[in-house]
């Protein structure tokens, strides 16, 4: 009877007792979370490919992208410049630069060069205080240094004043350090002159003009780049019906020319 009592039960436990149920297979592939990071990845990838283009194309196949970046995205704040956040165009090192360039920056140093020629003569005048009988301006024809015949001549003549002498002097400190070609011009009135030495403005305005390049010389100018110039009445600065203008016209110009600079840098290479 006890075995037949066990037995039931056992055959109860076994009908009673549902089979564990089998563990469901997950599904095929990756998890959600891995696309994700995967395009994360593959935008992160197509941005520094892009920044490395940016960094190295020449402009035109910049404007290029940037005309692409435009149409794909309907953005319109694309940078022209070739920089943003620290990005800056650079030329290819193997590109040489174009003759428009190297005239450009030829041009840019000439001007800056006659800037510092104007700025020493300026320094000069202010120091003396020469304002009214010293001046310097620059023109499309270069550096020009007027000085009046007031400050260095008498009324006709061609013998340097004592103040003439010394600005003169001061004024050749700063043409000596200068390897271009000057020219020095003499100017008169329309006052006409006759005389033994001088027999017309020709002769007088040549022989104040030499007077100042043979000072300018005997004190540090190169010989071999200054040259004297006689124009006579010819090229007035102001009307000679007034005794104020008589007096602006009887001049002597110290003029260093455009061309002469940059013949000078052309022979030291400078620009190619």
């Amino acid at each position: 009877m006890a075995e037949d009592g066990a037995s039931t039960e056992a055959e109860n436990e076994m009908t009673l007792s549902a089979p564990p149920e089998e563990e469901k297979k997950e599904g095929g592939g990756a998890p959600g979370w891995m696309a994700t990071f995967a395009d994360l990845v593959t935008l992160l990838m197509c941005f520094f490919v892009l920044l490395f283009a940016m960094s190295t194309t020449q402009q035109e196949t910049y404007k290029e992208l940037v005309k692409s970046l435009r149409s794909a995205l309907g953005a319109q704040t694309v940078p022209e410049a070739g920089t943003r956040e620290g990005l800056t165009m650079r030329p290819i090192p193997s590109e040489e630069p174009s003759e428009n360039q190297q005239i450009d920056e030829l041009g840019a140093m000439i001007e800056k060069e006659m800037e510092e020629i104007v700025s020493e003569v300026r320094e000069l005048v202010l120091f003396n205080k020469l304002g009214g009988e010293v001046s310097v301006t620059q023109t499309e024809e270069g550096v020009v240094i007027t000085l009046s015949d007031l400050l260095l001549f008498a009324k006709g003549g061609t013998q340097l004043s004592d103040k003439g002498h010394d600005i003169l002097k001061k004024v050749a400190v700063v043409l000596s350090k200068l390897a271009y070609h000057v020219k020095i011009k003499g100017h008169t009135d329309n006052e006409p002159i006759s005389s033994v030495r001088y027999p017309s403005n020709w002769e007088l305005s040549s022989a104040r003009a030499s007077t100042v390049v043979r000072l300018l010389v005997q004190n540090g100018v190169p010989p071999q780049y200054i040259s004297a110039e006689g124009y006579a009445h010819y090229h007035p600065v102001a009307t000679n019906d007034t005794a104020q203008g008589r007096a602006l016209n009887r001049r002597v110009e110290i003029v260093y020319e455009r061309d002469s600079i940059a013949r000078r840098f052309a022979e030291m290479g400078v620009g190619r």
